[in-house]
């Protein structure tokens, strides 16, 4: 993860106490969120559509503990790993 990314994660789990381990991001799963993030500005028409469409993921990712890629796949894009 970029710097500034884990300095953000690191600051997260401080607050909160989660272990820092559980906010790590792997390159696949950076990917694959950055291109959902792309697909979700582009095709709204909405840039500010990408951080809520990521943010929205991952509410669900925390709340239910689904798999990344289940949840790429009902938000409508599959990631480039599959």
């Amino acid at each position: 993860m970029h710097a500034w990314l884990q300095d953000v994660a690191a600051r997260l789990s401080e607050e909160t106490g989660l272990p820092r381990g559980d906010l790590e991001l792997t390159p696949p799963e950076i990917e694959a969120l950055l291109a959902l993030a792309g697909v979700a500005a582009h095709e709204s028409g909405a840039r500010t559509n990408a951080p809520l469409t990521c943010y929205l993921l991952g509410l669900v990712r925390g709340r239910s503990g689904a798999p990344l890629d289940e949840l790429l796949r009902a938000a409508g894009h599959t990631s480039s790993n599959e």
